[in-house]
């Protein structure tokens, strides 16, 4: 699949149906999604929308595989800088 990515900023408040839902059109277009999160609520959240996305896909033969990675130094509105998680997602079709 095309190596584009696009890049989805995850709060602890994201709403996990919306996000799975950019998640699995992202996938639909072939392009890796880069999921950034900074808290423990914002990995849920990503992890959340990943199982609800897997299950938008699961019809249309696409499967989905993660692969996390550190962030470092990503900026806060306050101005601080926190290390963060990546979930590179991509989509597989079985």
């Amino acid at each position: 699949m095309n190596e584009t990515a696009e890049q989805l900023r995850v709060a602890g408040t994201s709403p996990v149906h919306k996000l799975a839902g950019s998640l699995a059109k992202t996938v639909r277009q072939e392009r890796t999604a880069h999921l950034d999160c900074v808290g423990a609520a914002a990995v849920n959240e990503a992890v959340n929308a990943i199982a609800v996305a897997r299950a938008f896909l699961a019809p249309e033969g696409i499967d989905l595989v993660a692969q996390p990675s550190f962030l470092d130094g990503v900026p806060l509105p306050t101005g601080e800088a926190r290390t963060g998680i990546r979930l590179a997602v991509r989509g597989v079709r079985l």
